[in-house]
């Protein structure tokens, strides 16, 4: 990506660019004027208007028509169809027809007639050829040229009649390199250092050091943001912030590591689909999230959810093949060599994205990763090490600690019975086992009886608990809660809550449907909400322990519940979760309810012990643990060799808890410091949307005029058959699709990442149309 490589690079461009020829080309002077004047009836949309002569195959050009006549026939103008229409003096019989306001100049007339009496050759369009080196054209001033470059500007210059301007000076030499690779004036140091340097390699010396600063990489960036539609905001109506600033963070670094540009290409189209993705080439991905995002009220997310895709086709169409395969959306393109099909072959590659048509109101929208930064990643590698120094004397303890805890297991074998539940993250915990705690209910006495832990709470269908716990927790925090419950009939109603206490209210909460596990969180209760149940239902009168934990990501899959401790397969009825529950600017207030959240009539009726919300997502071993309903005491009476590997982790973790020596006890209390500090610093990474795929893939079809709702035939993921065919042995996802685009076959790639340096450097591209190297742009 340097500026030596898009020198050399660009001696693969033809020949043909940069030299004119006495015969008249096809590509060159005939396929212009036809593009321009003629393959609007007669290009690929012939078929469509009932015109039965194509002009942009050479085949059906030259072929006889219905009528018998040839429109072409080599080496003979007057027996051509297409000489005579063109020519005609008849309005209503000339090409192009009056109508079309489209007109033929003499010159043009005589070109084509020129071309066909020359044999009619024919040529694919020059940017599908594969580049070839040219060889370099001869000039009289032979001393002038320090590389090959300079041969065909000084050609083209002696040409016209021209001679080179003179070498610039050095202070006006030094400010050009400095702003072309730093996009900053050089300092008054700098200038006078490269005045000052009189070797041979001054220049070089400047280049290299230039490029070696951070400021090449940022300079570089700005045009791949341009281009890649970068944005920290959504874009549409209410035009919300979103973070994509690790995305763009990564495109630096890869200009100031100077990443081989096909490996540049492919991370960010398909870095998530590399073997062992590395984060940085996840983030890379983000290059197709940068699309604007819709999180409008009212939208048809369908709608939007296409629209997505048709912006990640154009976009990697127009920056790295420099197509406009976009115009196939609706029909075949009018000038150039692709189908329909072929859009949406194209269009499938990219069609497999769990995303959501709505975005999120505030924030990323899903699939996001955390992507923490450097200073980040190096803080929490320290406390990575940290953790694991303090387990390491843990472990160089365990013969201790088992002989400690041996003893004490004997003592608390004839305590009363104490439950042992995690403690870091606790935001609430209602035992029960205190009537105390029953002193806030409304709407009449919550009676506490003999639970399954201790004392439970009983609850009539009409009473229930309003706590003094008002959660600090929404859209975007995790939890997990917690309880035992047991319900008098089929289990119904409200468990846990924090939520507006009626059917449809805003906020979030657990309960039992007809006795299936049913959790909500709810923004808006008909399109803005999760709703999911387990499939298998609880039955009466017994007693099971219930856990939900939700990870923050607003996405149902990151909802799992378990009960008696195993995970419960769910059906998601509903997974569109955009806005916070909180109104601008003030929190969520609604206290923590224990019974109630659906309003009065659906109160819950039965037995409700031990419950427990935390701020965070518990492991499965600590949901096991809480899941077993025996006491300390209970496990300890127990032989060892007996217990469950929970029992033996239970005890363990309750012992160092609270009854560990000192020393150890302090090394457990770090470890868990320690936890907590890590999980603090992750909870302030950044994140970044990125691409992924969905586990079962997604049926893509052609879509009728472009439109969402008018699906057409099922296509299959494919290329252009004008341009190369993909790879030997490439997998037909988008990650094969990006090493097609990379792969050296493929004419297009380096012309047109070559083309958008030139542009950068000299003001206008080799082609000037930087994102059309197809019939209508420039050649």
């Amino acid at each position: 990506m340097t500026p030596h490589r898009i020198f050399l690079t660009s001696l693969l461009l033809p020949a043909t660019l940069l030299c004119a020829s006495t015969d008249v080309e096809f590509n060159h002077d005939i396929r212009p004027i036809l593009s321009d004047k003629c393959y609007l009836c007669h290009g690929a949309d012939a078929k469509a208007k009932k015109i039965p002569l194509r002009l942009d195959h050479e085949d059906e050009a030259k072929a006889a028509m219905p009528d018998g006549k040839h429109a072409v026939v080599e080496g003979h103008p007057e027996q051509s169809e297409m000489i005579r229409r063109i020519t005609a003096p008849s309005v209503a019989v000339r090409m192009p027809p009056a109508y079309s306001g489209l007109k033929l100049s003499p010159k043009e007339i005589e070109t084509i007639r020129t071309w066909i009496a020359q044999g009619a050759k024919w040529e694919k369009h020059w940017a599908f050829l594969p580049p070839k080196r040219p060889p370099l054209p001869a000039v009289k001033n032979t001393a002038w040229p320090h590389n090959p470059i300079d041969s065909f500007i000084l050609a083209k210059l002696e040409r016209e009649g021209l001679s080179p301007s003179p070498a610039a000076n050095r202070e006006t030499l030094i400010r050009r390199v400095t702003l072309d690779l730093t996009g900053l004036p050089p300092t008054p140091a700098d200038i006078d250092a490269f005045l000052n340097d009189k070797s041979p390699k001054a220049y070089e010396k400047v280049i290299d050091r230039l490029l070696a600063s951070p400021r090449y990489g940022e300079r570089m960036a700005y045009r791949w943001l341009d281009a890649a539609r970068y944005a920290d905001t959504n874009g549409y109506q209410y035009d919300a912030g979103r973070d994509m600033w690790r995305w763009r963070d990564w495109v630096i670094d890869a200009y100031n590591r100077n990443e081989p540009y096909n490996q540049f290409a492919l991370e960010q189209l398909a870095g998530d689909l590399l073997p062992n993705a590395t984060l940085p080439q996840k983030i890379a991905s983000g290059f197709n999230r940068n699309h604007r995002i819709n999180t409008e009220d009212g939208i048809i997310p369908e709608e939007y959810a296409a629209e997505y895709v048709v912006d990640r086709v154009d976009t990697t169409s127009s920056v790295f093949l420099g197509v406009t395969l976009g115009c196939a959306r609706c029909h075949n393109h009018k000038y150039d060599p692709f189908t329909q099909k072929e859009f949406y072959q194209v269009f499938a590659y990219f069609d497999n994205v769990p995303e959501l048509g709505r975005g999120m109101k505030f924030g990323n929208s899903p699939p996001v990763i955390p992507a923490p930064t450097r200073e980040q990643q190096i803080a929490l590698d320290s406390l990575h090490q940290r953790s694991q120094r303090v387990e390491d004397s843990l472990n160089r303890q365990d013969r201790a600690i088992r002989h400690a805890q041996t003893a004490w297991e004997h003592r608390v074998e004839k305590e009363p019975e104490q439950f042992w539940a995690p403690s870091r993250d606790l935001v609430a915990a209602y035992t029960f086992d205190d009537k105390s705690e029953a002193s806030k209910s409304l709407g009449g006495d919550v009676a506490i009886v003999p639970g399954h832990l201790g004392r439970a709470a009983s609850f009539d269908g009409k009473d229930y608990l309003s706590t003094s716990t008002i959660p600090n927790l929404d859209v975007n925090d995790p939890f997990t809660i917690s309880l035992w419950l047991n319900g008098s009939a089929t289990p119904d109603g409200s468990l846990v809550t924090q939520m507006l206490d009626n059917p449809k209210g805003k906020g979030y909460g657990v309960h039992v449907d007809h006795g299936k596990v049913y959790v909500s969180l709810t923004s808006n209760w008909n399109d803005d909400a999760i709703r999911l149940e387990t499939e298998d239902t609880l039955a009466a009168n017994r007693w099971y322990h219930v856990a939900v934990t939700y990870d923050g990501s607003k996405m149902g899959q990151g909802i799992h519940v378990y009960v008696d401790g195993h995970e419960a397969k769910v059906k998601v009825l509903l997974d569109t979760l955009y806005r916070p529950y909180r109104n601008a600017g003030h929190g969520f207030k609604e206290p923590l309810r224990i019974g109630a959240g659906w309003g009065p009539e659906r109160r819950f009726r039965g037995l409700i012990d031990d419950v427990r919300l935390y701020s965070r997502v518990l492991g499965t071993d600590e949901l096991s643990a809480l899941s077993t309903a025996e006491s300390i005491a209970d496990i300890a009476r127990k032989s060892p060799a007996v217990r469950t590997a929970i029992e033996t982790e239970q005890v363990r973790w309750d012992f160092l808890d609270n009854a560990a020596p000192a020393a150890i006890h302090d090394l457990w209390r770090q470890r868990t410091a320690l936890l907590e500090e890590e999980e603090k610093l992750e909870r302030t990474f950044p994140t970044v949307m990125v691409m992924a795929e969905r586990p079962t893939p997604r049926e893509t079809h052609i879509l009728i005029r472009g439109a969402y709702d008018k699906p057409g035939d099922v296509v299959h993921r494919g290329v252009p058959a004008v341009l190369s065919p993909m790879p030997a042995g490439a997998p037909n996802n988008r990650l094969g699709f990006a090493e097609w685009l990379v792969d050296p076959g493929n004419p297009l790639f380096a012309r047109v990442a070559v083309n958008r340096f030139w542009q950068m450097y000299f003001g206008t591209g080799i082609v000037k149309t930087v994102e059309d190297f197809g019939s209508q742009g420039e050649r």
